[in-house]
């Protein structure tokens, strides 16, 4: 049974890329039978914008994106992460690491596992760092095969931040696996962390899920539409407008009639002629 999911972070409301990753995602749940979550990743408290959730919520059903399950926060789901985390230790495959910021830039930007043979817990700050295989490997829906072995591509990921926070990494994978996420459709942005992630599953003896990464999409600098860059939030307004933008862009390019109908017309249309070998075979999509 195919699952999927949507998994925006509340640091501000969606904007046309994270629309692009959202129904990319969500036509890729429909079109093969399945169910599709959303999941809000509220566990950095400081990049989090106030009201947030309920505008990316909001603009997800103005453009047609239902969802099948109540809404999961991350947030409520901290002392799950703390049991995985401790399992991880339990298994000899969490260490505690004190290397600051500086101390990585100096080994020359990566980290280099030097903490790896710690037995004691440093009296000073730490994170809590997983122990990567040297290689990892997978067939990507999108992207193709993948591999990562090089030193900086498989380099101990923190899983447990300094400041109390579990990380994105462990968060996620932890997610995916006790939600049942079979299908991950998102940006080529996270190409690069599906190797933590895939690693910590099978560290965590969980089952795969499959993953695909779309293109993201550039602004008129070659810059990546993000809210870290300021990047113009969605107008609900025109959910038509939006819509049939971001299914172009994935190479489902609307009928002339269907350019201004209703969304849920364009969906259904989408729906029955998705083909992912339509989607771009590019890291990223200039607006």
């Amino acid at each position: 049974m195919y699952s999927g999911r949507f998994a925006p972070s509340p640091s501000g409301p969606l904007h046309l890329g994270s629309l692009l990753a959202a129904v990319a995602s969500w036509l890729d749940a429909r079109a093969n039978q399945g169910t599709w979550m959303v999941r809000i990743e509220d566990i950095d408290p400081p990049r989090e914008v106030e009201g947030s959730d309920r505008l990316i919520l909001q603009s997800l059903q103005a453009h047609g994106l239902s969802w099948d399950h109540a809404v999961e926060y991350q947030s409520s789901r901290l002392e799950l992460y703390r049991e995985h985390l401790q399992q991880l230790r339990q298994l000899g495959l969490a260490y505690p690491c004190s290397c600051s910021r500086s101390d990585i830039a100096e080994m020359g930007g990566f980290y280099d596992g030097r903490c790896r043979q710690k037995t004691t817990i440093p009296e000073r700050g730490f994170a809590w760092r997983f122990k990567m295989p040297g290689t990892v490997e997978w067939q990507d829906a999108f992207a193709g095969p993948q591999k990562a072995d090089s030193p900086k591509e498989t380099a101990d990921p923190v899983i447990w931040r300094r400041d109390g926070l579990v990380a994105y990494h462990l968060a996620a994978a932890v997610d995916d696996t006790t939600m049942q996420i079979s299908h991950v459709v998102r940006g080529a942005d996270l190409l690069s962390s599906t190797t933590a992630q895939l690693a910590l599953i099978d560290a965590l003896d969980k089952p795969r899920s499959e993953y695909g990464h779309i293109p993201v999409l550039n602004g008129a600098n070659d810059q990546k539409l993000s809210k870290q860059n300021h990047a113009e939030p969605l107008d609900d307004s025109a959910p038509e407008r939006n819509l049939s933008q971001v299914l172009a862009l994935l190479g489902q390019r609307l009928p002339a009639e269907l350019v201004a109908a209703p969304v849920h017309q364009q969906l259904d249309w989408a729906i029955d002629g998705w083909n992912r070998n339509s989607v771009p075979a590019v890291q990223a999509i200039r607006l």
